[in-house]
């Protein structure tokens, strides 16, 4: 079992918050030159890795979430809380803080 599944299993978000892997930065230029740390950029690029019920009108009735586990999602530049587990680094989002899904 992989790391991430582990987590996935042990920690599950509420309401419309979703945990997110963040894509590793490139280290190489599609020339082969290697890129220094410091230049490196930070990826606004994710992938799901658990989801919430889904927010809660005001009647009660659960609004359904519009991602799913292993969706590849557009981040925002900043925000979202820093969560570490096992040695992997985690984000956690609202769902409405989410810019885009990313389809293949």
């Amino acid at each position: 079992m992989s790391v991430v599944s582990a987590v996935a299993k042990r920690l599950v978000p509420l309401f419309d918050r979703v945990l997110i892997q963040r894509a590793a930065a490139e280290t190489k230029t599609k020339g082969g030159l290697l890129i220094p740390e410091k230049a490196q950029s930070k990826n606004n690029e994710g992938v799901v890795v658990a989801v919430g019920p889904g927010a809660r009108t005001e009647s009660g009735d659960t609004v359904p979430m519009c991602v799913t586990v292993g969706d590849k999602v557009l981040l925002p530049e900043f925000g979202g809380a820093k969560i570490e587990m096992d040695g992997e680094e985690f984000q956690m989002f609202r769902e409405t803080d989410l810019v885009a899904r990313i389809n293949n």
